[in-house]
């Protein structure tokens, strides 16, 4: 079997974000809930967007956003995600190149527009998300590439592009090839509210289809369905070979068997903005883990990444992480 050329290979929903600041009240005034994330429509994606004030445009996605970091450490990553043969579509694909990803799946010629993000942070750091999915949802089994998937070490595969039937397809085909090559499968649980949408099918993923698990506190509270976090801990150590578990300024769990480490969060000055801290904390985790680093090293790289990307508006590093990781790698 060939060594894989790639460290992680990661698959979502392709979207440019709109990241604007926002008072407490016009979050409450647009009907959202404060640090969730809504899908909605193209009209009501619209109607939000002529109501928000002056923003920061830039390609995005969960999935994308941890890509960049992994290549940010000087990782090898590539990007699988539709968008629309349109303007968004390939400001999208050049500025994800741009970083350092792989990023080649076919644009759709019919359909939807490329999706976008439009996300308003609250003066305490929360993010409120609106999401029109557009082409994105558009991703099926046609679009994974075997040749590809067997090249990367690990499938990194983001809960938020769970939701069309199609995707769900693509997961289950993306990872029963990454099983066939020897290669590590890994899931982020992406929102709550995607967790009590697809409970079943996540729980079976985790089960069956998955070695590494990212989710927050809530997220993984709500796929067990328990009040606690120490009450989910025996829940997932059966399910999983590591679930690296995210406890905002109490920092993070990793469990793997009866291992369990406990890793503070990165200090950091101020909370800027909260956008992408969970995705950046996977892409610590998913380049330690490529380079064979142990498990603590592995969180502490996360939480690095994390604190650089909340010290600052935006989902992407705007400091080279392997200039921060030095420090951490010796």
């Amino acid at each position: 079997m060939a060594e894989p050329e790639l460290d992680v290979i990661g698959i979502g929903n392709a979207l440019v974000d709109v990241l604007s600041h926002a008072e407490e009240d016009q979050v409450t005034r647009q009907g959202l809930v404060k640090g969730t994330m809504h899908l909605v429509d193209e009209a009501r994606a619209h109607t939000l967007y002529e109501a928000m004030g002056p923003g920061i445009e830039m390609s995005g996605g969960s999935a994308a956003n941890t890509v960049v970091g992994v290549a940010s450490f000087g990782g090898r990553a590539h990007y699988v995600g539709k968008v629309r043969d349109d303007q968004l579509g390939e400001v999208f694909g050049h500025d994800l190149r741009a970083t350092g990803v792989g990023y080649d799946t076919a644009r759709a010629t019919s359909g939807p527009p490329t999706g976008r993000c439009l996300i308003l942070v609250t003066p305490d750091a929360q993010r409120t998300m609106s999401t029109f999915l557009g082409a994105s949802v558009r991703l099926g089994p046609a679009d994974v590439d075997r040749r590809l998937i067997a090249r990367g070490k690990i499938l990194y595969l983001e809960g938020y592009l769970f939701d069309p039937p199609e995707a769900q397809e693509a997961f289950r085909a993306a990872a029963a090839i990454a099983h066939e090559a020897g290669r590590k499968v890994a899931l982020t649980l992406s929102d709550p509210f995607c967790v009590e949408r697809h409970r079943a099918a996540f729980l079976d993923l985790v089960e069956h289809h998955v070695d590494i698990l990212f989710a927050n506190e809530l997220e993984i509270c709500a796929l067990y369905q328990v009040r606690d976090f120490d009450a989910a801990l025996p829940h997932v150590r059966g399910h999983c070979e590591l679930a690296a578990l995210t406890r905002s300024a109490k920092g993070s769990v990793l469990v793997s068997g009866d291992r369990v480490h406990v890793v503070r969060a990165h200090p950091v000055e101020a909370v800027v903005d909260t956008t992408g801290a969970g995705d950046l904390y996977a892409s610590g985790v998913l380049y330690g883990l490529a380079q064979g680093l142990d498990l603590p090293t592995c969180g502490r790289l996360g939480s690095l990444a994390a604190s650089e990307v909340i010290a600052h508006v935006g989902a992407r590093p705007m400091v080279p992480l392997a200039e921060l990781a030095a420090p951490v790698l010796g």
